[in-house]
């Protein structure tokens, strides 16, 4: 795949029930441009709404993950409404969420993971679906739309778009290359969490992700504390453990990874399933000769869903509608998976899925291994602040 415009969360805990709904980031995004354009930029300030009975100007204004389209999912619906899509890219839901939160974005749909669109559904920041306008909510997965309303009562604000987990993600040549005569560990996460396997693996280049709500809590798990604990000392137990191997990583990012691992720049990464199995699909079509793999692991990763949504003051939202609707299309749906290898919650789109994808048991993951992953939660402002604090003084290595 040359390109795709640019990715993740919900407890899909029963997506396991065969996985055959159709099943998200999803970074060496740079934090401090995370929200660079892919094409053109949106507004900084909202467009007024048209008048009610107003014909809406034909724009659209989307803000998702890098690396999350097919290469024709933006210009056949362009060709198909004469609609102009403008698309930004973001690394975070930490970026995201900052934008919501200062409102006026000027953005029609984003795509928040599913606990932090529940907090900027609270908060009043996106406004209720009209489903007479989105006939194809009938291809979602029925349960997987009882599990999302579990988050959004009624499935009022939040949209499915795409899903997977993080975990560990490795070039497998150059890992037993760096490893040596030591063989890989019974726990796969000991190759980022355990400096006596890191500091093997540092000559390969690690990875980590730039977004601390998403690697505290497989730490936290790591260490064998709650997940989204509320307690301090729980978050200095896992930072312990995490600056023991801070000398030995190479970058925090988080798109970036899909790159860096396709072109051999790195050898072991934590950041997303898909991202991994993607990196390889690049490895193969460039001819690039990485093996790369994405590993489901026996202490289980952090799932996510990723959400389409429609802010509170959205300037077009008849025209986000006709998006999301277009995007349930089981045609549509299924090229995005077979595009960007993130498994979709559309169970009308599943015969039209490759079969390699759909027998991708790190893609299409079996129950059992469903089971082992964290479903994603949320914790309280004054922990999130904490998390911050520390990943930030992770990062810097201070």
């Amino acid at each position: 795949m040359n390109i795709t415009y640019g990715k993740h969360l919900f407890s899909l805990m029963l997506v396991g029930a065969g996985l055959t709904l159709s099943a998200c980031g999803p970074s060496d995004k740079p934090a401090a441009d995370a929200s660079k354009p892919v094409e053109s930029k949106a507004a900084t300030a909202a467009t007024p709404a048209p008048a009610s009975g107003a014909e809406e100007e034909k724009v659209l204004n989307i803000y998702n993950w890098s690396d999350y389209l097919a290469e024709d999912t933006i210009p056949n619906f362009e060709k198909e409404t004469g609609i102009k899509v403008r698309y930004d890219i973001f690394d975070s839901n930490e970026v995201l969420h900052a934008k919501m939160i200062a409102k006026n974005t000027g953005y029609d749909i984003v795509v928040p993971s599913s606990n932090w669109g529940k907090m900027q559904m609270d908060g009043g920041l996106l406004q209720k679906l009209d489903k007479s306008k989105l006939p194809n909510l009938k291809n979602l997965d029925p349960a997987i739309l009882t599990q999302m309303a579990q988050l959004d009562p009624g499935n009022q604000y939040l949209v499915d778009w795409l899903w997977s987990y993080t975990t560990v993600g490795i070039n497998v040549d150059k890992v037993k290359a760096a490893l040596g005569d030591m063989p890989m560990p019974e726990n796969t996460w000991d190759l980022v969490f355990d400096p006596k396997y890191t500091s093997k693996l540092k000559s390969c280049g690690i990875s980590v992700l730039d977004a601390p709500s998403e690697v505290f809590p497989i730490a936290l798990r790591y260490v064998h504390k709650p997940e989204f604990s509320s307690n301090p000392d729980d978050y200095k137990v896992a930072f312990d453990m995490l600056m023991k191997v801070r000398p030995d990583i190479k970058r925090f990012n988080s798109g970036g990874q899909i790159e860096d691992l396709a072109s051999g720049n790195i050898c072991v990464a934590l950041g997303w399933a898909g991202d991994f199995n993607l990196a390889r699909k690049r490895s193969i079509e460039n001819k690039s000769e990485q093996h790369i793999e994405a590993l489901v692991t026996k202490m289980g990763g952090y799932m996510f869903m990723d959400t389409m949504a429609i802010p509170a003051d959205a300037p077009h939202p008849g025209n986000a509608h006709k998006f999301i609707n277009y995007i349930l299309r089981p045609e549509v749906h299924a090229g995005l998976t077979n595009a960007v290898t993130y498994a979709n919650p559309n169970k009308a789109a599943t015969p039209f899925v490759s079969e390699e994808i759909k027998n991708n048991k790190t893609i299409y993951m079996s129950d059992e291994d469903v089971k082992k992953l964290i479903p994603p939660g949320n914790v309280d402002n004054a922990t999130r602040r904490i998390e911050t604090r520390l990943y930030t003084q992770f990062k810097t290595g201070t």
